[in-house]
């Protein structure tokens, strides 16, 4: 799309509009992109501005980070929030702490999830075992289930040992998705306690939990 296409678009009242021109400016410079992008991180359409997330992690740029700061932290709608995180971990670890900081703020399940999973890929263990201990303490047990698994990526990590305390603890939980997370987890960790655990979880009385233990036994 021409870029004279684009900015009349961009003023369309049609968000639909606004939408593919957000979308062509991927294939434009950082020096033409940006600047556009952020003229556009408070659009009144949620879509246009996700769009705007996802344009801004591909233009890494000083301005195109602190944009997706700016709406990681300040967008009243979650899917922004996530998404903005989202293309923030595009730019590599430099992002980690600030992604920590926004987890611990920010209690929307959505943007949490986004956060475990960005760290997951990042590799960065530290930030990522923060989140976990307080993922698990979240009353969303979607991101519980989403700190086990995680939890399960840090085995032969820098925090093996930090990472099994908390699922061994996880174990005994009443909750039968917990037990199953937990169960998962585990075969990746050689410790006796882990092996120990997964006997117990093979006795379980829920059959979802005793066949999330028995995993790992199948050829």
């Amino acid at each position: 799309m021409e870029l004279h296409q684009i900015q009349a678009n961009l003023l369309n009242p049609d968000f639909q509009y606004r939408l593919k021109a957000i979308a062509a400016l991927k294939d434009y410079p950082s020096e033409v992109a940006v600047p556009i992008l952020k003229q556009h991180i408070r659009d009144e359409e949620f879509l246009v501005r996700t769009f705007v997330a996802m344009g801004l992690g591909k233009q890494q740029t000083s301005d195109s980070f602190a944009a997706l700061l700016d709406l990681m932290k300040f967008d009243n709608t979650p899917n922004v929030r996530s998404q903005a995180a989202n293309s923030l971990s595009l730019f590599g670890q430099i992002s980690a702490s600030h992604l920590v900081k926004t987890f611990i703020r920010d209690e929307h399940w959505l943007v949490r999830v986004s956060i475990l999973g960005a760290l997951v890929d990042l590799e960065c263990a530290e930030e990522l075992l923060e989140v976990c201990l307080c993922a698990l303490a979240a009353e969303d047990m979607s991101v519980q289930e989403a700190a086990i698994d995680a939890l399960g990526t840090l085995a032969g990590s820098r925090q093996h040992q930090a990472a099994l305390c908390p699922l061994l603890a996880l174990k005994n939980s009443p909750s039968e998705r917990i037990r199953v997370k937990v169960a998962y987890a585990l075969p990746r960790f050689d410790e006796p306690e882990a092996k120990e655990a997964l006997i117990q979880l093979r006795a379980d009385p829920v059959y979802r939990v005793v066949g999330a233990a028995m995993e790992d036994l199948l050829p």
